[in-house]
């Protein structure tokens, strides 16, 4: 069973030497990238990977054509994201998954380092992602653009090593990330007709933070996971914020 690790990069300058180094238990390496504007084709090339650049639609358009590309070469393809770690143990497990039938896509589990901590509560754990793939048996829907879905032609199994994460490393990049998908959740709520009420505003958020901090365990992680849930509550609030917005914006145009 040849493997191909897949590297889905745009100005990954800083993660990428390591992702792939971390990545050379596999048969081959490709970086598959977003025509970036630092030094991360020439990187991952000095590092053994070959580097097939492709303009970005969306994730699951990335990964879809990424998956086409190795078609007739690869039997199974591990996604792995830049700022992700493949550890030895994982490695091993992935190389013993592959040599049975048991399933066409594996669920991984993640540790996520956020703002330099390990993050174990607050819906960070164990933060499955379905990324080891059987090529010609699994796609990815081109319909959720973020939070990609796999569409499975089989089962699917769990490993139990973890992939590295490190995930958001300030406070700063957290916003961003978090306005671009409270936009894009505010977006799909309009498409499907529903309005905002007034309890919206604290009922939501609020259960946003209950399920955080309490069922989620965010309390396990001190004032870090308590700083999470309650970041995570405010923009629930902002969710429905734009959502309002959408509407209004929709009635002032008469359409």
């Amino acid at each position: 069973m040849k493997l191909f690790v897949i590297i889905l990069t745009y100005n990954e300058a800083a993660h990428i030497a390591d992702c792939v180094a971390s990545a050379r238990f596999a048969d081959h390496i490709i970086v598959f990238d977003s025509f970036s504007t630092d030094a991360t084709p020439t990187i991952a090339h000095d590092c053994g990977a070959e580097v097939i650049q492709r303009t970005f639609d969306t994730y699951p358009g990335q990964r879809n054509a990424a998956l086409d590309v190795v078609k007739g070469r690869a039997d199974w393809v591990l996604f792995v994201d830049a700022d992700e770690r493949v550890t030895p143990e994982l490695a091993a497990e992935v190389r013993r998954v592959i040599l049975t039938d048991a399933a066409v896509g594996w669920r991984i589990p993640r540790h996520n380092i956020i703002f330099g901590r390990l993050t174990r509560g607050a819906g960070w754990y164990p933060d499955y992602q379905t990324r080891l793939l059987r090529v010609g048996s699994t796609r990815y829907d081109p319909l959720r653009q973020v939070h990609e879905r796999v569409l499975l032609d089989g089962p699917e199994g769990t490993l139990t090593q973890h992939f590295i994460h490190y995930n958001y490393h300030s406070v700063a990049q957290f916003i961003a990330k978090q306005r671009r998908y409270t936009a894009y959740d505010a977006r799909i709520l309009f498409e499907q007709g529903i309005r905002p009420k007034p309890q919206n505003y604290l009922l939501q958020p609020w259960r946003q933070f209950w399920w955080r901090f309490v069922t989620l365990k965010g309390y396990q992680d001190g004032l870090h996971g308590l700083r999470l849930s309650l970041m995570m509550a405010w923009y629930e609030f902002q969710k429905y914020r734009i959502l309002r917005g959408l509407w209004r914006e929709k009635q002032r145009s008469g359409s």
